[in-house]
């Protein structure tokens, strides 16, 4: 491929709707939370949490018409790369059943609607987001990220958005200099900010006396931990921290599915809405496959 060819490549795929990567678990997790569990499927199972990251996917997708939707997925009963190196990564969570078997379900209504889906264990949800984001800079593109974990800040830059959930139904959009304003830091610092103040919800113990303002004060005078450790501080913790920051880095590395470009298929969505005996949801996208 010739420069010119090359650059030609870049400024098309800069021209194109955006890449939207979705933690799934994050959203699926909302849904169960917030729906009624007396939701069922046609065959009695439960389908709160099917029914409301469906219609969460479909809000988001007609928000903001991307060209490529991705969901990402944790693999829950493997240990992921992070558990590996920390055995407290995440300890102490208990998922309810109900949760879990519709977790097994709902890619299939991501699949239906002609998305793609990322699981492999070992992996996050968070690393596939990642990875779909260094794919998509790297040919110029734009991305939104959909995650309810403060990790994805890490992603933000000026093609890189991150929708984030405030409140019911309501998301804000993050990006450098709204990242800046919350942490204190760049971007590409969150994961030295949460390796020094540490994460409650992941038990990350961070570094011993370090909270959100005194990480975000000490990124600033050394610019990343590593700096930080090589200037003598937090000698005996310096191990551990460098972990804490390996766990806290999304990995931009992993394994994607092929991503192209393609109209969404409303009406295989909502035969399959319907065989689950989701009515009103299966009616508004034959709805929208007629509007097609």
């Amino acid at each position: 491929m010739t420069l010119r060819s090359k650059a030609k490549d870049q400024i098309e795929a800069a021209g194109r709707r955006p890449l939207l990567a979705i933690d799934g678990d994050s959203f699926a997790h909302r849904a169960y939370h917030a729906l009624p569990k007396s939701i069922m499927r046609r065959d009695g199972r439960p389908g709160g949490a099917i029914l409301g990251f469906a219609n969460f996917l479909l809000k988001l997708y007609l928000d903001e018409r991307p060209g490529i939707v991705l969901v990402g997925w944790d693999t829950l009963n493997v240990p992921n790369r992070r558990q590996m190196v920390f055995p407290a990564y995440q300890g102490g969570r208990v998922y309810d059943d109900e949760l879990l078997e519709q977790l097994t379900i709902i890619p299939q209504f991501v699949r239906a609607c002609g998305f793609a889906n990322a699981k492999t264990p070992g992996y996050e949800a968070d690393d596939f987001l990642a990875a779909a984001v260094a794919s998509r800079e790297k040919r110029l593109g734009t991305v939104i990220v959909a995650s309810g974990d403060r990790d994805a800040f890490q992603l933000a830059s000026d093609c890189t958005t991150i929708l984030y959930p405030i409140r019911a139904g309501e998301m804000t959009r993050i990006g450098p200099s709204e990242v800046e304003e919350l942490y204190g830091v760049k971007p590409a610092q969150v994961p030295d900010f949460i390796a020094l103040r540490g994460d409650p919800s992941d038990r990350i113990p961070g570094a011993k006396g370090v909270g959100a303002s005194t990480a975000a004060s000490l990124l600033r005078k050394y610019g990343s931990l590593e700096c930080a450790l090589a200037e003598g501080r937090f000698t005996q913790q310096s191990d551990e921290l460098r972990i804490y920051r390996g766990i806290a880095t999304m990995d931009r590395t992993a394994p994607l599915p092929k991503l192209r470009e393609r109209a969404p298929q409303w009406r295989r969505a909502s035969a399959l809405a319907l065989e689950w005996g989701f009515v009103q949801l299966a009616n508004r996208l034959a709805g929208l496959s007629q509007a097609v």
